[in-house]
């Protein structure tokens, strides 16, 4: 199962940016997208695949969270 996280792109440098996975910091590689500073994107093996809007990264995050929540209640 492949699984792509959403991350908020903090800076940019060449085909690097240092991305914010919900308070950790990752490079990740951003070659295959047109991301700018402040956007969302989908990381999947330290690539950004796709660029998200905010609305669409926060519903993700939303649920990855209620995914999570559910988990420690077993």
């Amino acid at each position: 199962m492949c699984l792509a996280v959403p991350a908020r792109i903090i800076k940019i440098n060449g085909d690097k940016a240092q991305a914010d996975f919900g308070g950790i910091l990752r490079e990740v590689n951003v070659a295959l997208v047109d991301a700018k500073v402040g956007e969302y994107v989908l990381v999947h093996a330290g690539y950004a695949i796709q660029t998200l809007s905010r609305k669409e990264a926060e519903e993700t995050l939303r649920l990855w969270k209620e995914i999570l929540d559910g988990e420690d209640q077993s």
